[in-house]
């Protein structure tokens, strides 16, 4: 088979890596199609894949999703592809609108992966009237929509018109990354000027208005605990804001921005708590991964994260907003460290469902590779 896989931006490959080398092995030719492939790692660069330029836009009212479209089409049209593989969603809109003919004239087949839609229970009545109908409009056009979490599944299974409907436990992780890990906690905790005895909570993600990183500053200034720091991983426009709320609420010295961090391993064992309070996550790897390192997780109750944050089992809910519960779900597992540190172990257990080869053998019933 010849597939192409899409997405808005280049990085967004990174996730298939494993992907495209099953695909390879079995012998089929990949071709891949993005908005801009410098971020495209250098990993998926190895794989030597045809790349082709797509002027795709994050933003769904942009002028470049016209040339993105043309684009696009002239790329299918004379591509002689069997499946188009897209990701995210305005590649993903673009890509299905221009497949919509040519599955009926060419035999083309089309897969979209839905990696969190942003409609779901809780979401803005803005985002149900932007996305859902563009969302379900274009399910008509898709011959396999797979989706990585329960609620998403449920909802396109019932109101959407895909021919398949398929629930893949996330793209894959590579746990091994997170295996024989040697790491001198107290020594990586001095270099990120955290103190040797304090209790550490790590978020990793973009800090951006979604991963609600203010909550949990807001939630440890309540708790009124110098022995308590958190540490967040990640780059963004909120850097500023969280700085500058820090030291209005009187924290800075117990909130330390990383920046972007290649070793999230270490700094996964050298920390008490992870943290996940987004707004919405089509599932939150960060904090999957984090508790294949032995981690109690305190999340948000919302989405994807539902389908493997369970309160009061792999560590304390709340809702996005709710600075109380937050505060009341750290002090809690602060409180009983023996009890976090079962939760924790036990987490080690729960997430091996989302391991690359379980995921990828899925893939492979879903692309019919038998």
């Amino acid at each position: 088979m010849k597939i192409l896989y899409v997405t808005t931006v280049g990085s967004t490959m990174g996730f298939f890596y494993e992907h495209f080398r099953m695909f390879i092995k079995e012998g089929h030719e990949i071709e891949i199609a993005c908005g801009n492939a410098k971020p495209i790692s250098e990993k998926i660069a190895s794989l030597g894949l045809p790349s082709h330029t797509i002027a795709f836009s994050r933003s769904p009212f942009s002028k470049d999703n016209l040339k993105a479209y043309k684009q696009l089409r002239e790329l299918i049209e004379n591509g002689n592809y069997d499946i188009v593989h897209c990701h995210t969603p305005n590649a993903s809109v673009i890509t299905r609108l221009v497949c919509r003919k040519l599955r009926k004239k060419n035999g083309l087949k089309v897969f979209y992966t839905a990696h969190g839609f942003h409609f779901y229970k809780g979401a803005t009545k803005l985002n149900w009237l932007l996305y859902y109908p563009i969302e379900n409009f274009c399910s008509r056009f898709t011959d396999k929509l797979i989706t990585i979490n329960t609620e998403d599944y449920k909802l396109a299974k019932k109101k959407f018109k895909a021919k398949e409907v398929h629930l893949v436990p996330s793209v894959g992780v590579d746990f091994s990354r997170f295996e024989d890990v040697c790491v001198d906690r107290n020594e990586k905790r001095h270099e990120i000027g955290v103190p040797e005895y304090a209790k550490l909570l790590l978020s990793v993600g973009e800090l951006n208005e979604n991963k609600n990183h203010q909550v949990i500053v807001r939630a440890i200034a309540k708790l009124n605990d110098a022995n308590i720091h958190y540490a967040i991983a990640g780059i963004g426009d909120k850097k500023e804001y969280l700085l500058n709320l820090a030291k209005e609420l009187g924290v800075e010295a117990q909130v330390h921005l990383l920046g972007f961090r290649k070793d999230i391993a270490e700094l996964n064992y050298s920390s008490d708590i992870f943290c996940l309070p987004s707004y919405r996550e089509g599932l939150g790897i960060a904090s999957i991964e984090a508790m294949s390192c032995g981690l109690p997780i305190v999340t948000s109750n919302v989405h994807g994260i539902n389908d493997y944050s369970i309160d009061g089992v792999t560590g304390h809910t709340s809702a996005p907003g709710d600075v109380n519960g937050f505060a009341e779900a750290i002090n809690k597992l602060i409180s009983c460290p023996e009890t976090a540190k079962e939760m924790g172990k036990a987490n080690m257990g729960r997430v091996e469902k989302y391991d690359m080869s379980n995921v990828l053998k899925i893939m492979r019933e879903i692309y019919e590779l038998h």
